[in-house]
């Protein structure tokens, strides 16, 4: 190229160049709302949240048309919040440099806008004149705010108009709406006025259900998990646990129940499930790496419609204690088969196979265990499970002097209960938790029997509007029958971990039995932590654990502590978990304990 080809070339540079550095700033510098002749904190509170154009304040890159786009949208918003409060002879101003914002043309804004005013002048707040809603379903009634001289919310007109059509809905009456309504403001006397005309329709009951979508489950097996009764008087209730009953078997993507239009002459409302499958089979693994304990490696194959009638097969395994410095592999293999509603919708069918190795400070024992069992969820809370357990494994005892192998055939009635009150079970704030289990067993080759029982109860509160979280937990166990020599040593208990007490290493508290150290026969555990979120992603955790292991009941045994701090990241599947403990009290302790998870400790 020749040097005026380059000059050229320069100069059109520099052109960019300038232009880009005279680029005018069109950031939003002031931004505010003022309410007029009365001094509401909780309205100019509802004010700034309900406007898209505050948020615009000091947002480098938004423009002027994007201002004015925000702030002629926002008288909308303005009336829609202050009819929500109950204000509906209100005047609204937005200016923007002084200027009425309504009035500038959006095709032609202004190159540049600094300030923002929304001026609200609410006047008075209006009550309710008339409140009526009819007719309305037996036994109901409307909301305590709908009623004469109370605030005359326009939430509360569409809470109560939504809640008489849900109670006619829940009588039986399927296609109950709303047939007219009748609202006026007396501007004179501050009041509105509300009629609302219900139209029932007839009383009806489950008819047939259909089944399409993009399945390979059997439709008859989509019907049969469902649960809808055929026949039996309607109510929403029962299509919606339908939905959860078919989403909680995770072998659908996409669940919808859709009534039909209008129901047959004899009173049936037909429904129509449409499902599509997820995908039939997922792989997955993990990798975990301890200075104490060596590498752990697990994974798991899944299969969500073995059969076409959505059971589900799992098959996990683990790898444990490689390279661990005292201790051999321990490794896992089960074989999990779950078949939904076997005994009606709301049982479910399960086997399980497991082939098992722990190479154990105080033992080494190879197992073998099937179980066979049943689960039924009472309510949307209560869950109870019942299952036949039969066990086989040879112990090598390592307390034995010299060591000796012994064999065991366990037969076992494992049963529990779970109680489940939580607002979310990876992250709870409010709510309770309590799950119980309970396992008489019988072992063939030494004679012994007895019964494994364990508790543990969870309980959370938020405190107020401070992102504060207070967790606290309980854990007890005992075992009764054989001596804890004689006993299967998986029945044992013991406590140090992030299952029990974080800051001691893992199962680092025992019992001694006639100088030998083995689990003990009772275990009480308790947690408390304090969280505290930051931001919306990010949180702190300060904790402390205290474990209490009994060699024959819970008047004598040993105890620890531990304590530390956590962070936790929020993501879309649960918080990232990372603690970092130290033991409190107790001579099991071992230096600082790393923790890595998903969802909070408990």
């Amino acid at each position: 190229m020749s040097r005026s080809g380059n000059g050229i070339r320069m100069a059109l540079w520099g052109l960019a160049l300038a232009s880009s550095v005279c680029t005018p700033v069109f950031a939003l510098d002031k931004a505010k709302v003022s309410l007029l002749n009365t001094d509401n904190d909780p309205l100019r509170d509802s004010l700034k949240n309900a406007s898209i154009a505050l948020p615009l304040v000091d947002q480098p890159d938004v423009t002027p048309r994007d201002i004015l786009a925000a702030a002629q949208a926002d008288y909308a918003n303005m009336v829609e919040a202050l009819y929500a409060q109950g204000y509906y002879s209100a005047i609204v101003r937005i200016e923007l440099d002084g200027k009425e914002a309504a009035q500038i043309d959006p095709f032609n804004p202004p190159s540049q806008i600094k300030d923002l005013r929304i001026l609200v002048e609410p006047g008075q707040r209006f009550v309710f004149g008339t409140a009526q809603i009819a007719p309305l379903a037996p036994n109901s009634t409307l909301p305590d705010g709908f009623a004469p001289d109370q605030p005359a919310l326009a939430t509360a007109v569409r809470d109560a108009a939504q809640s008489a059509v849900t109670d006619w809905r829940s009588a039986g009456y399927a296609k109950a709406d709303i047939a007219a309504q009748d609202i006026s403001a007396d501007h004179a006397a501050n009041t509105l006025n509300v009629g609302v005309q219900i139209a029932p329709g007839p009383r009806l009951r489950f008819g047939d259900v259909n089944v399409t979508g993009e399945s390979t489950v059997k439709p008859g097996r989509v019907r049969q998990i469902a649960g809808i009764p055929r026949g039996d008087r309607y109510h929403p209730d029962d299509v919606e646990k339908a939905a959860s009953r078919l989403r909680r078997t995770g072998t659908f993507q996409s669940v919808q129940i859709a009534e039909a239009d209008q129901p047959d002459g004899d009173g049936n409302l037909d429904l129509t499930i449409n499902v599509i499958d997820r995908k039939a089979r997922r792989i997955g693994g993990g990798a975990e790496v301890s200075t104490l304990d060596g590498l752990t490696l697990s994974g798991f194959w899944l299969h969500r419609n073995l059969f076409g009638g959505a059971e589900r097969l799992r098959i996990d395994g683990e790898i444990t204690q490689i390279g661990a410095e005292d201790l051999g592999i321990d490794y896992f293999l089960t074989f999990r088969l779950e078949k939904p509603a076997v005994y009606g919708p709301e049982t479910q069918f399960y086997t399980e196979f497991e082939l098992s190795h722990e190479d154990e400070p105080d033992y080494v024992e190879s197992k073998v265990s099937l179980t066979l069992g049943a689960s039924r969820e009472f309510n949307e809370h209560l869950t109870g499970e019942l299952g036949f357990a039969v066990a086989y494994s040879e112990v090598t005892d390592r307390f034995a002097d010299p060591q000796t192998t012994r064999e065991l055939l366990v037969y076992s009635l494992p049963m529990g209960l779970t109680y489940d009150r939580r607002d979310d079970k990876l992250d709870s704030t409010a709510g309770y938790y309590i799950d119980t289990e309970f396992e008489p067993f019988h072992d063939t080759r030494s004679g012994e029997s007895g019964t494994r029982f364990t508790f543990d109860g969870r309980g959370y509160a938020s405190l107020g509007q401070t992102g504060t979280v207070l967790a606290g937990r309980l854990q007890l166990g005992a075992l009764t029958g054989p001596d804890a020599v004689d006993a299967p040593p998986g029945f044992l208990f013991y406590s140090g971990g992030s299952g029990t007490v974080r800051g001691q290493p893992y199962e680092s508290l025992g019992a001694t039995h006639d100088g030998q150290d083995l689990g003990g026969k009772a275990l009480a555990a308790t947690s408390a932590e304090i969280r505290y979120a930051m931001t919306d992603t990010i949180g702190l955790v300060g904790f402390a654990d205290a474990g209490f292991i009994g060699a024959d009941g819970f008047n004598d045994g040993d105890w620890h502590a531990g304590g530390g701090l956590g962070v936790r990241y929020k993501t879309p599947v649960g918080p990232i978990r990372v603690d970092l403990a130290g033991p409190l009290a107790g001579d099991t302790d071992d230096g600082l304990q790393l923790y890595i998870g998903i969802g909070q400790a408990f």
